[in-house]
């Protein structure tokens, strides 16, 4: 019954994914943020992940691939995903506003030795453009994840843009990037202990 329209949303994420392997500017900026959080956490600093709704579900997600493991047993690699303190969150959005749950965590942890990586598909969340900014202000290098729109996210910003306008198919070339982003961080820190090809 349902056949046709599975077969569809499939081909859509494949589709999506094919303009992404295709898109060598984009890869590049991948392979960039790479090496910049293997540097971080090498240097001593961590990656800090932000996100809404699913995007935030992604934050954690990706976070924690880090912290414990990817493809092989190897020390904890320093991550976090903001909002994951409930109680945190709720007093900042109580006390600061829900605009700000992110900046302000930022401003009490972050450090210029840090990576911040925002996601969110849209581009016009609020709470992530006030995350972007506490983090310039701390010195801290960012990037976001995002989609084609953009939307109104700040100029001069490091933006991974995947080539979709669909949310569904814009988060799962997130997790897409986000598992790279940890295989290859991982395999390049501790390129002794990774199993051999």
């Amino acid at each position: 019954m349902y056949l046709d329209k599975i077969k569809y949303l499939v081909q859509k994420s494949v589709d999506t994914k094919v303009a992404l392997l295709q898109d060598s500017e984009l890869l590049d900026k991948i392979e960039q943020l790479a090496g910049q959080c293997s540097l971080a956490l090498k240097d001593g600093g961590k990656i800090i992940f932000c996100g809404n709704g699913g995007s935030f579900a992604d934050a954690q997600h990706i976070s924690a691939e880090l912290t414990s493991r990817f493809l092989f047993d190897r020390p904890g690699l320093a991550s976090l995903a903001l909002g994951t303190n409930s109680s945190t969150m709720s007093a900042i959005g109580n006390d600061y506003g829900y605009e700000n749950v992110f900046a302000r965590e930022i401003q009490a942890i972050a450090s210029p030795d840090d990576v911040l990586i925002a996601i969110t598909t849209s581009g016009n969340s609020v709470n992530i453009i006030e995350a972007l900014e506490a983090a310039k202000e701390a010195n801290v290098a960012s990037v976001v994840l995002t989609g084609a729109s953009r939307g109104n996210l700040p100029h001069g910003i490091d933006v991974i843009s995947v080539p979709s306008k669909d949310t569904a198919r814009i988060q799962e070339c997130h997790i897409l990037i986000g598992h790279i982003i940890c295989e290859l961080v991982e395999s390049d820190i501790f390129k002794d202990l990774a199993p051999s090809s």
